[in-house]
């Protein structure tokens, strides 16, 4: 037992490294990897690939503290479930009312449904790249996801996600593909470079945004106490989280190297993922830019998997209703008809004609926006309540870096969200 987790008790390794902590990981592993990794969707691969191609090298130094923000953030859900054995929705009801939580409910329904559009975008605009219409890939793509979700059992569905994660290794690999100046790139990943004009700001916020997002912590402690990881198992649980959030800004990492050595070095524009992808072939060759495109359809299907499966966790613990991928339509009806219903509008929004898509993405990250800060407040004063966490609440120090985090959080957020809401916003940004 400890009295509170301290930053060095984070990151201090398992004492041995032996066969049984190894296979004791690999049993707890999937949690922390899925959650982290899925957050580089169809949404955040666009920003972190415009971020590149638009700044070239100048936003790698957020990446570092980012990571950090991830981690403290992640750790404390995966600590919460382990520790109290109920989700953040079920915490959140139980502790502020139902009021309060049907209220969070509805906002986080909201944004995730706008998100869920956009993953069933990126799966189509990914395989219109090698010829496929998109009214055969997003039926079919909606059909393989609710199969997966529906008739799949917890271990099958985490085995499937944690494959889906390898698959990301295509973007390193289309980084290394397009010959970077790796003296030029250390330096930027280390040295942070401010620019003051409104684009960059945006950008910059819309980089440590897209990376930590509500669905996520709802997610996170979900998986972990459906998965059954009690705090005796929490330090394998406490790696899972650390390998994902590393894994997942790795990733962006390179979708910005990529982005940056090829297409801000030839002054080429981009608006989407799908533009960079295609942008990649004459300047690197059909192989890297085929990579980057699959790279794009595995992520947004994989983020076609979670979000809607997330919100069922997050809607279904807030109102006390059955939840969980080992149950079936009649022990949790709620959880998988909301599961799919949300697949269903999702697929059926893309194959629409003239569907407001980039309208429906702006809505959906306005309210984001607006759900974050109390979603991160509730967390800390949840995981800081003896009465609930008993021993196992944050130390002093690391009670400190979380509150810093939250509140450059909180900030950044707000200032994206004002941004949003500006006059002439959605124009500005979306290039209407």
């Amino acid at each position: 037992m400890f009295t509170g987790i301290s930053i060095t008790k984070l990151f201090k390794p398992i004492r041995k490294v032996n066969r049984k902590n190894i296979f004791l990981f690999l049993a707890i592993l999937g949690p922390g990897i899925i959650t982290a990794n899925v957050d580089n969707d169809a949404g955040g691969i666009t920003t972190y690939s415009l971020a590149g191609a638009h700044y070239g090298y100048t936003l790698l130094w957020v990446m570092i503290p980012t990571m950090i923000a991830l981690v403290v953030i992640q750790e404390m859900c995966a600590r919460m479930g382990a520790v109290t054995g109920k989700g953040l929705s079920d915490l959140i009801r139980e502790s502020f009312g139902v009021k309060v939580t049907f209220y969070v409910m509805i906002a986080l329904l909201l944004t995730n449904m706008g998100n869920s559009v956009s993953e069933f975008a990126g799966i189509a605009a990914s395989l219109e790249l090698f010829g496929i219409s998109k009214y055969v890939s997003v039926p079919i793509s909606a059909v393989l996801v609710w199969l997966l979700v529906v008739k799949g059992s917890y271990k099958v569905v985490e085995k499937v996600f944690l494959v889906a994660c390898m698959v990301y290794i295509a973007y390193p690999v289309a980084a290394f593909m397009a010959g970077p100046q790796w003296g030029t790139v250390l330096k930027a990943t280390v040295v942070p470079s401010f620019r003051m004009d409104s684009g960059y700001l945006i950008t910059l916020i819309g980089v440590v945004g897209t990376t930590i997002a509500p669905w996520m912590q709802f997610y996170q402690q979900s998986a972990v106490v459906e998965k059954g990881i009690t705090i005796e198992q929490y330090s394998f649980s406490r790696m899972d989280v650390i390998v994902g959030c590393l894994m997942a800004i790795v990733v962006a990492f390179f979708i910005v190297v990529a982005c940056a050595a090829t297409i801000n070095l030839q002054g080429l524009k981009v608006e989407t993922a799908a533009d960079a992808a295609l942008a990649l072939k004459p300047l690197v060759g059909e192989y890297a830019s085929s990579l980057f495109a699959f790279g794009l359809f595995n992520a947004s299907l994989f983020a076609a998997c979670i979000l809607p499966l997330s919100t069922s966790y997050y809607v279904c613990e807030g109102m006390g209703w059955e939840s969980g991928i080992d149950k079936d339509f009649r022990q949790a009806p709620q959880f998988f008809w909301l599961f799919t219903i949300i697949i269903v509008i999702s697929a059926l929004t893309i194959l629409l004609p003239n569907v407001p898509l980039i309208m429906i993405m702006f809505i959906s990250q306005v309210v984001n926006g607006t759900v974050l800060p109390f979603v991160l407040i509730f967390m800390l004063l949840l995981i800081n309540d003896k009465s609930l966490m008993g021993n196992h609440t944050n130390g002093h120090v690391f009670n400190f870096i979380a509150w810093i985090t939250v509140v450059v959080m909180i900030g950044l957020t707000l200032l994206m969200t004002a941004d949003l809401l500006s006059p002439g916003a959605v124009g500005r940004i979306f290039g209407f």
